[in-house]
């Protein structure tokens, strides 16, 4: 076992730097549709089960899921998604997942609807990108979450490698080292003493260079596959 160490700019196939010159709201959109029957799946006696993102809870990913999506929306109308959570991400009485999903897939798709958003430069707490680089971002970790929620429940989803073929090629340029541990010493070494830092990323697990997309992509943000 060795673990997948390409990049977009040396890799020849799964992870091409090409992949993150187009425009990513279609694929972006698919992965928003294959995430909706796994969210539509999970029974109500599952939604206390651990995931495999290990902070949230069956339940916990749906909120988050849900939020996210609304968060992507907020980034293509320019607003603040990055303060107060307006859409209280840990709402108690959240019990329809899939029809907040519709909601949210209409707001995001309405919000990126004009081809100026992709070109658009947008701060984000850690950096800054084009609007293009930003949901490019976001169809990783929809696709991620939508593994979790799907490994969580028992569910096997009819996963499209162009969609994880993107997701694992935002993940390289994003996120290029597979050990992560020099970059989180060097955060930890700059933040506040009194700040708690947990790594939003572990290590990346080995997995074969054949491995399926969606395998190389959950490994890279620290999963195993």
């Amino acid at each position: 076992m060795t673990v997948n160490t390409m990049t977009p700019d040396t890799d020849t196939g799964s992870t091409s730097s090409a992949d993150l010159g187009a425009d990513p709201r279609p694929l972006f959109a698919r992965a928003v549709a294959i995430a909706e029957p796994v969210i539509a799946g999970v029974r109500l006696e599952q939604l206390d089960l651990p995931s495999p993102c290990v902070e949230y809870s069956v339940k916990e990913l749906l909120d988050h899921l849900v939020f996210v999506l609304h968060r992507v929306a907020a980034l293509g109308r320019g607003d603040d998604a990055f303060g107060p959570k307006p859409m209280a991400e840990a709402r108690n009485d959240r019990d329809d997942w899939s029809g907040e999903w519709h909601t949210a897939a209409a707001e995001m798709q309405s919000a990126w609807a004009d081809d100026g958003v992709l070109d658009k430069t947008m701060v984000l707490p850690w950096a800054t990108m084009t609007g293009a680089e930003v949901l490019s971002m976001y169809v990783s970790e929809i696709t991620t979450h939508t593994w979790d929620l799907a490994t969580a429940t028992g569910q096997q989803p009819a996963w499209d490698d162009a969609v994880c073929r993107l997701g694992l090629a935002a993940m390289h340029r994003d996120l290029p080292m597979a050990d992560r541990t020099p970059m989180w010493e060097a955060f930890r070494a700059h933040a506040p003493a009194n700040m708690q830092f947990d790594p939003p990323f572990a290590n990346a697990v080995a997995v074969p260079l054949d491995a399926p997309l969606i395998d190389q992509l959950v490994a890279w943000t620290g999963r195993q596959p």
